[in-house]
């Protein structure tokens, strides 16, 4: 991964070689979405990974091209990969898609991660596969009323394992590709056997609370970072 080889660059290096560069390609929750109509660039995960890397680094500039799209499928995102992703030579590319890839077919879902993950691939950029957060489990009280309609359809498609398919599908495609997944969505779904997982969505339908955006971070941190802490 150059990442890791970057990370470990001294400062001769750095002037040959040049800060760090991620790029987070995704969704709304990429996009810094939590509470509807709120924007946090500030707690969303990818910033919290960039100051991770700095604590054990400090002297590594990391920079993170923000590639989310709140509402936005994979699918929809092969056309955006060129000029948002690929045009500044990422040394790490983080995906995450399958919110609102679930209201399709799974099989245009692992389509298009297969095609982001052939072109990045053969681009040589570094790639990991990020599952994103559960959705909600019920219809809860204090969802906007606008929001209600389509938390009732989302509740459906966790309960019924739509979205456990889709997710497993997700990981099937990274896998075949070797692709490294860092698999956030099992670790939700460990939380929901003890605690309300609806209550860790900040809007109770598809966006984490700005405290959940850690586990992604920490998850990303631990993966990336374990050799050099």
């Amino acid at each position: 991964m150059k990442i890791l080889d970057k990370l470990m660059m001294d400062e001769t290096e750095l002037e040959e070689k040049g800060p760090i560069t991620i790029v987070a390609f995704g969704d709304s929750v990429t996009h810094g979405c939590v509470g509807p109509g709120e924007m946090d660039y500030e707690t969303v995960y990818w910033n919290r990974l960039r100051k991770k890397l700095n604590q054990v680094r400090p002297n590594i500039p990391v920079n993170v091209i923000n590639a989310g799209i709140g509402g936005i499928t994979a699918s929809q995102s092969l056309k955006r990969m060129e000029k948002q992703v690929f045009s500044y030579h990422p040394d790490l590319l983080i995906v995450c898609f399958g919110l609102n890839d679930v209201n399709g077919s799974l099989e245009e879902y692992q389509n298009a991660l297969a095609e982001i993950f052939k072109q990045s691939k053969a681009l040589g950029i570094s790639v990991i596969f990020m599952t994103p957060n559960m959705l909600n489990t019920y219809v809860a009280g204090d969802v906007e009323e606008m929001y209600r309609e389509y938390a009732h359809i989302t509740a459906e498609m966790q309960n019924n394992g739509r979205m456990d398919a889709f997710m497993d599908g997700a990981v099937s495609v990274a896998r075949e590709m070797e692709v490294p997944v860092c698999d956030c969505y099992a670790q939700w779904k460990e939380l929901s056997k003890t605690q309300d997982t609806t209550m860790l969505l900040a809007n109770r339908i598809n966006h984490p609370t700005r405290d959940m955006h850690e586990l992604f971070a920490e998850n990303l941190f631990q993966y990336i970072a374990q050799k050099i802490v």
